[in-house]
């Protein structure tokens, strides 16, 4: 069973989403230590966390960056403070996912469904994809060029695969929104594009520049 750790001060709020996940078999753990949600985080050691953004002490963008320093597990942001601002400061931080409050149950299951799916799955029988002297380990999400290593998010990870595994040929943003989060009407445009600008900058940093190129109205390619 999946352990779920809910990030969310209203109390009753916290108890209604906890009775809700809970059905579709996941253990949900709302927190408690506000101060220290990074040290509850590291006690509960969940497969997911769910955040609000406005929380007492610090907010979500902060606790999402401390998990970030310690973990890779997928985070995603439930919250009403769901401006353009708020979600790319959330992504920026290395959330996977960001949904609006209110939400319908069945929209909330169907992207906690989503997230575990691409984030836990088995690994493909082929561990690596190369291009040009770039590799990307799809075992532990890494992406290495010329000697240097970067680490992946798994919405940076599933990007690049996709790309790499149709290169030579456009993939529409349709068809990396609905790779990622397989329930792509729920999803904002905007999303992906935090989340390519976010790899570019990381592929820049290995001195691989200009791999992804942008088609404009169609999507994105990588040459062969």
């Amino acid at each position: 069973m999946y352990r779920i750790y809910l990030v969310e001060d209203d109390a009753a709020l916290a108890q209604a989403l906890k009775t809700a996940i809970s059905t579709w078999n996941f253990d949900v753990v709302c927190a408690c230590e506000f101060s220290d949600v990074t040290g509850e985080f590291q006690k509960v050691d969940p497969q997911l966390v769910i955040m609000d953004m406005t929380l007492p002490f610090f907010n979500g963008c902060h606790w999402c960056r401390q998990i970030r320093k310690i973990s890779k597990v997928p985070i995603v942001f439930l919250s009403s403070a769901a401006d353009n601002m708020n979600q790319i400061m959330a992504m920026n931080m290395g959330a996977d996912d960001f949904i609006a409050k209110p939400v319908d149950p069945a929209v909330l299951i169907a992207k906690i469904q989503a997230v575990m799916r691409r984030c836990y799955e088995m690994v493909q029988a082929s561990p690596t994809l190369t291009h040009g002297g770039l590799t990307l380990d799809l075992g532990d999400s890494t992406v290495s060029f010329d000697g240097q290593t970067a680490e992946l998010t798994k919405n940076e990870m599933r990007i690049m695969q996709t790309l790499l595994e149709n290169k030579g040929r456009i993939v529409s943003r349709d068809t990396l929104m609905l790779k990622l989060w397989q329930v792509d009407s729920y999803v904002e445009e905007n999303t992906l594009t935090v989340n390519v600008t976010r790899l570019r900058k990381k592929l820049a940093s290995l001195g691989a520049n200009d791999i992804i190129k942008t088609r404009v109205g169609s999507g994105y390619i990588i040459e062969m």
